[in-house]
């Protein structure tokens, strides 16, 4: 290794016959600021100016800061934006004048990025643009409300005829008729009269056992009875479900034969039944019949319920 030492008179020393580095580093750093120097002198005693053009200082503005704004309640406050670094104004390049031979110096290092500027303004609307094409059709939407009812249209033509219905019950499907006389004589009182003659009981609704007439349709209906009186007095009733319609009294006259009657028109309800029968004791059960007199019982259906 090779060493130089400085005396104080000035002189460098070898040490080892090498030369020291650092030395070497220094001497080369000296050599290039000679260069600057010399450099710069010749460019002050040219001629002709080299004039750069004036490059106009931009406007920096300093951000809007804004103060934030104390309300009443100390208690609340805005916290408004952080604030920018105030940006410090740079001078305007010198103008240097130098020799036009000479080689231009070493370009400075990039400045620092400046801060974003304030947002610009909205542009001006464009002219319209062309209608596009029609779109995909959407879903159907839900089914809305019934709407008011419209006004009452014209009557239209008479339809064409139907078909024939089935054909309907007869009208004589409503029937019942009876017409019945005494066999006996002076029948028991507070009981039906059994009348075991028959003129006529077809649909079999008079019961010569029990002398009760049944109604088999719901209706109105017609009774009547014919009796002879002979020997006592009589008092009959014709009874409806146990409750007399009508009373009949004749008064026997001695040795006379008499005759007694009644009639009504009547609603019944099926199952109805309807009586003739001695009213009160054997004093009034002057009722007779024989082979030329008849006492008669009858009855038949005016007009059924058809509702």
């Amino acid at each position: 290794m090779v060493l130089w030492n400085r005396s104080s008179a000035g002189r460098t020393t070898q040490t080892d016959g090498h030369v020291d580095q650092n030395l070497v580093i220094a001497v080369k750093m000296i050599f290039k600021r000679l260069i600057w120097l010399v450099a710069l002198v010749g460019l002050g005693y040219s001629d002709e100016a080299i004039v750069e053009p004036d490059v106009a200082e931009p406007d920096v503005a300093e951000p809007d800061v804004a103060e934030p704004d104390v309300a009443e309640d100390e208690s609340h406050t805005d916290i408004s934006e952080p604030e920018a670094p105030a940006t410090v104004p740079q001078e305007p390049p010198k103008i240097i004048q130098g020799c036009p031979n000479w080689m231009a110096g070493i370009p400075g290092s990039p400045g620092h990025n400046g801060f974003p500027g304030k947002p610009g303004r909205d542009g001006r609307d464009s002219a319209k643009g062309e209608k596009g094409e029609t779109g995909l059709p959407g879903p159907k939407g839900d089914e809305g409300q019934p709407g008011q009812a419209g006004v009452d249209g014209e009557q239209g033509l008479p339809g064409l005829p139907g078909h024939k219905g089935e054909k309907g019950d007869s009208g004589y499907y409503y029937r019942s008729a009876f017409s019945v006389g005494l066999t006996t004589r002076n029948p028991v009182p507070n009981i039906p009269i059994k009348f075991s003659k028959i003129f006529y009981n077809d649909q079999k609704h008079y019961n010569e056992e029990t002398g009760k007439f049944t109604c088999p349709y719901a209706g109105v209906y017609f009774f009547s009875y014919h009796i002879t009186v002979y020997t006592k007095d009589v008092k009959v009733g014709l009874y409806k479900n146990n409750k007399v319609i009508i009373f009949t009294y004749d008064q026997f006259q001695n040795n006379n034969v008499d005759q007694a009657g009644g009639s009504v028109a009547t609603h019944l309800d099926e199952g109805d039944e309807v009586w003739l029968q001695v009213y009160g004791d054997n004093t009034f059960n002057g009722i007779y019949a024989d082979n030329n007199n008849d006492s008669v019982f009858t009855g038949f259906l005016l007009y059924p319920d058809l509702h």
